[in-house]
């Protein structure tokens, strides 16, 4: 019997516990071969000026992967990290290392998958397959009661089908790995290599990302165990300041450094050992959402990215670069607008609160392409997953998900109920700031 030499190509799961691709890679292979490839396309400036992929998403990868490695040097394994196209390298270790198979999650992204139909052209011409796995979501896209082109157009009906119809899987321990060292380790990047300056943290900032699965899971134990804020969760998730009023679950899980079955089994768990109330059902019901936009992306395709939306519906808005740059760096005059702004700037994070007010102010009340606003977050946040980015801003901007056409957020009305001390607004603007000038009409740029 031919010996079975596994690649195993690391994209979004950056962790060991739950990982399928790693678990079947380990069970079936004599030698795997872990491995991650940067592109360096992902970090050049686009054309609004920024890079792709900015410094907090770069610095937060670099540590997350800088994890990885380490957690699998314990295992007597390695992480092979490369710069260049994954169509360019990995042909060239598969033909070089006799490779004779390619282990990888399914993406849904456009980019993602024709990287992925590149690879897989190439490597016909060597007989090898590349075993894909679906990851990251916390219902199985087999186990989801419909064909994808039938996903629901709301999310409340999907919610309500998958909870009756579906379960949870169970986990995948981690494996042991069949590793030998047959080509030479390699360095992770430094944030310099992308063209960054290292920044001292925002002593404002919410809370300090750190990458990695350790770092995910002590999140996990603090949020739930230590500080015991799982049972306030829903009453607490649409505050503005400081590092518990939300799990902060969120970079974690956009580069798979945590699973969201991992979360699910925990809270679980918490609703057995502690309380089970409407906040630890709101948890779930937060990944659900997430899932629901990772299988629209499936079933959209590039739709996502484009103006029209996946409704295919006309949106009036220009392209107005004097407006977005207002916008983006955090000076429009709209107090709450611009303390969002300044955080998501300083700090590659925003409350989903705030993140829904500004995707509706640059939309509806600039008017301004709102596939901008989307790019620009591409770029900032720490925590940008394609899927729930993307459709959130065409879930606002009108051409989502979204059952009402119309939906609309009152800047005014958001503060009252918000911030209505100004709060928020101080920590992230001057001291001196006039909250009673903190006003949609006085403040608009037209």
């Amino acid at each position: 019997m031919k010996e079975k030499r596994s690649l195993l190509w690391f994209k979004n799961e950056l962790r060991l516990l739950d990982n399928e691709i790693l678990f079947r890679a380990s069970a079936k292979a004599s030698f795997v071969l872990p491995v991650y490839i940067i592109d360096p396309a992902q970090f050049q400036p686009g054309k609004l000026g920024f890079p792709k992929t900015g410094y907090f998403r770069t610095q937060f990868l670099l540590e997350s992967l800088t994890a990885l490695k380490s957690s699998l040097q314990k295992l007597n394994a390695d992480l092979h990290v490369f710069v260049g196209r994954a169509e360019d390298i990995i042909p060239q270790l598969v033909k070089e290392l006799k490779i004779t198979a390619v282990y990888a999650s399914q993406e849904v992204g456009s980019e993602e998958l024709a990287t992925q139909y590149a690879i897989e052209l190439q490597l016909e011409k060597f007989g090898v397959p590349i075993e894909l796995y679906w990851q990251n979501t916390l219902y199985h896209a087999d186990d989801i009661p419909w064909p994808i082109n039938r996903l629901p157009d709301t999310f409340t009906n999907f919610r309500k089908e998958i909870e009756q119809e579906s379960s949870v899987r169970k986990i995948f321990s981690i494996a042991e790995i069949a590793y030998q060292q047959e080509i030479e380790s390699t360095n992770i990047p430094t944030i310099q290599d992308f063209g960054f300056t290292p920044a001292l943290k925002d002593n404002r900032c919410a809370i300090e990302f750190r990458g990695g699965e350790q770092n995910a899971q002590e999140r996990l134990q603090e949020y739930f165990w230590e500080k015991d804020l799982l049972r306030t969760y829903k009453e607490t998730r649409n505050e503005l300041l400081g590092s518990d009023y939300s799990s902060k679950f969120s970079a974690w899980l956009a580069l798979g450094c945590i699973s969201p079955r991992t979360i699910y089994n925990e809270v679980k768990r918490y609703e057995q050992e502690r309380v089970k109330n409407d906040s630890t059902y709101w948890l779930i019901f937060e990944l659900l959402w997430r899932d629901y936009f990772r299988f629209a992306a499936k079933k959209f395709g590039v739709k996502i990215f484009q103006r029209k939306g996946i409704r295919n519906k006309a949106f009036v808005s220009t392209n107005d670069a004097v407006l977005f740059e207002k916008w983006r760096l955090g000076e429009i005059g709209v107090d709450f607008i611009d303390a969002n702004m300044r955080e998501l700037l300083h700090t590659g994070f925003m409350s989903n609160r705030g993140r829904q007010n500004v995707a509706s102010y640059l939309a509806k009340d600039y008017k301004v392409n709102w596939t901008w606003g989307a790019a620009w977050f591409e770029s900032q946040l720490v925590d940008y997953d394609v899927s729930s980015n993307w459709l959130n801003w065409a879930y606002v901007a009108g051409v989502g998900n979204d059952p009402r056409e119309d939906r609309y957020f009152n800047t005014e009305s958001q503060i009252r109920k918000y911030d209505p001390k100004g709060k928020y607004v101080r920590h992230w603007l001057a001291d001196n700031i006039d909250v009673s000038k903190n006003t949609h009409e006085s403040k608009v740029i037209s």
